[in-house]
């Protein structure tokens, strides 16, 4: 005669309170996804004093006439568009050809608007520069509660 079992399918499941969240978590990566090419990324720095903001942009392997920066008033954005060709011959037969167009942009708010006509921009071995100074006279005025 045969046994029946009742199936529990978290039966397998075991909590263990000392196994870190991220074990329990856990999902390897697909291979797959490792072979794709990945897509650039804009990384920045923004620091401040008190007269101006200090903006550092990696944007590598993109001409400066393909970079807009834009500001109004405390918002500031910046695209960049990125036209890229690789192709690897051997005599007439194409081996390997690799392309990517693709356009960045990264908008943010400052605590203070920018003085539009002071503001200046220096793009020098794939780093953006920002200087942006700040409109005098915006201060942030604090109500008092009664």
């Amino acid at each position: 005669m045969t046994n029946l079992t009742r199936f529990d399918p978290f039966g397998s499941v075991a909590f263990d309170p000392f196994r870190s969240m991220d074990e329990f978590f856990y999902m390897p990566r697909m291979p797959v996804f490792r072979t794709l090419p990945s897509e650039p990324e804009m990384k920045m720095d923004l620091t401040e004093d008190d007269k101006t903001y200090y903006l550092k942009a990696e944007i590598p392997g993109v001409k400066k006439e393909d970079i807009h920066v834009s500001i109004d008033g405390n918002e500031v954005s910046i695209s960049a568009e990125m036209k890229k060709e690789k192709e690897e011959k051997k005599g007439e037969t194409v081996l390997r050809t690799e392309r990517y167009y693709g356009r960045w942009s990264r908008s943010f708010t400052l605590g203070v608007s920018v003085d539009e006509v002071k503001a200046e921009a220096k793009y020098t071995d794939g780093v953006l520069m920002l200087t942006l100074p700040k409109k005098v006279g915006t201060a942030v005025k604090e109500l008092a509660v009664h």
